[in-house]
């Protein structure tokens, strides 16, 4: 059966989302985020598989700035919206669309691209490595204290409308984004989705909220959260759900989670991501009632090996030769010398000896600094050719700060 494999048009957009939606599993979207979808929607950067003009296979990018260990803004293809019918699966589909896909990102110049992934088994095949981890907590308001800081009491905590607020938020995230690896600088539009507030999503919970950390008047963090009340033979046992919580200096974090422990009839704050060196781990006395669980968030994926490598600074200094193997991208194969340190570093081709072999998944996993070369090592996956070059550039690929994504997309 012939098919046809290309770009979005404009006309086509509903029966594409259509064909994504049903992919996972078929629930109605509410109008608003469906609009609130279709206005993100690069179509120049979505695609499908049409067959007999019925899209049956889907895959998009969103245009993001990613930032890297050292603090630089790297441009990323955000990867989103893949999905193959199940009436045409094992026929290459998937294959040819990150096969297309890469090599459209490659064109664009975008040294990187990143992706979350319902199923990250299906992955690794196109050289996708797991380079991030988010934190899952819930945590026991009752039996911890409330967290504490010289100076909490000088913070001012307002109360406001999350859609009013929204320019005061996105100004405090966008100073934050350089801070952390894995942090992504958001197109115009994005900034709607965080205070997106379904009524029929809600699960129970209220309404959307927001609290606004202020300090002589200039807003320094924010917190987005619900609350979903319940009781029991004892009492109230309601939970904040925190949506997303950040400031710019440790006064202003503490305060704003003494808040959110404060909050009236709940015993308990979930919250789905943060990152696994929070601070709020050291603000508690008992990290154990937390409730911590991690999960793999962020995979990422070299697609100009000399370019992303020279993008991102080092912790240490390293002068390594690495081969690298990438089969779905054969440019990247070969040799590659790496020369770097915390001010900058450069990377291109070699015929010198290799002193570390990897595959470009990886090379991914290593790149953010969230996961050592040493561990990939021990469990088969990096092989030191040179005594001594796996230590050194596990040194130099450490990251000072966990990388974190924020949110998906």
């Amino acid at each position: 059966m012939a098919s046809e494999l290309r770009t979005l048009r404009d006309t086509e957009w509903d029966n594409w989302s259509n064909a994504l939606n049903r992919a996972f599993g078929g629930l109605p979207l509410p109008e608003e985020n469906r609009a609130l979808q279709r206005a993100v929607t690069e179509p120049e950067r979505s695609f499908g598989i049409w067959d007999d003009g019925d899209c049956v296979a889907t895959a998009g990018a969103f245009s993001f700035g990613l930032t890297v260990p050292g603090g630089a803004e790297v441009p990323a293809a955000g990867v989103t919206a893949v999905s193959v019918r199940s009436t045409h699966r094992r026929r290459g589909l998937l294959r040819s669309m990150m096969r297309h896909q890469l090599a459209d990102v490659r064109e664009r110049g975008e040294p990187l691209a990143v992706l979350t992934s319902s199923e990250p088994a299906i992955y690794g095949r196109f050289g996708y490595g797991p380079a991030a981890q988010d934190m899952r907590l819930a945590v026991d308001t009752v039996r911890l204290p409330a967290p504490e800081l010289p100076g909490v009491d000088g913070v001012r905590l307002r109360l406001v409308d999350p859609v009013v607020a929204v320019a005061d938020c996105e100004r405090v995230y966008a100073r934050l984004v350089p801070t952390r690896p894995g942090m992504l600088a958001r197109r115009p539009g994005w900034e709607r989705l965080p205070v997106r507030d379904d009524p029929n999503g809600r699960d129970g919970a209220g309404v959307l909220q927001c609290v606004v950390a202020e300090v002589d008047g200039e807003v320094r963090g924010y917190a987005r959260f619900a609350v979903q009340p319940s009781h029991d033979h004892t009492g109230p046992t309601g939970k904040v759900l925190l949506r997303d919580v950040e400031a710019l200096d440790p006064v202003g974090y503490a305060a704003l989670w003494r808040f959110l422990f404060g909050i009236d009839l709940t015993t308990s704050v979930s919250v789905r991501t943060r990152p696994v060196d929070d601070a709020l781990l050291h603000l508690v006395p008992d990290m154990r009632r937390c409730d911590i669980r991690l999960d793999e968030s962020l995979f990422v994926r070299p697609v100009e090996v000399g370019a992303a490598l020279a993008a991102r600074a080092y912790r240490t200094p390293v002068e390594v030769v690495l081969e690298v193997s990438d089969p779905f991208c054969p440019w990247n194969e070969g040799r590659w010398r790496l020369s770097g340190d915390a001010a900058g570093a450069a990377c291109a081709r070699t015929t010198a000896p290799a002193e570390l072999a990897l595959s470009v998944r990886e090379l991914g996993s290593a790149y953010l600094g969230g996961f050592s070369l040493r561990a990939l090592a021990a469990a088969g996956r990096v092989r030191e050719l040179r005594p001594g070059a796996l230590a050194e550039a596990a040194r130099a690929f450490g990251s000072e700060v966990a990388p974190w994504l924020p949110h998906g997309f």
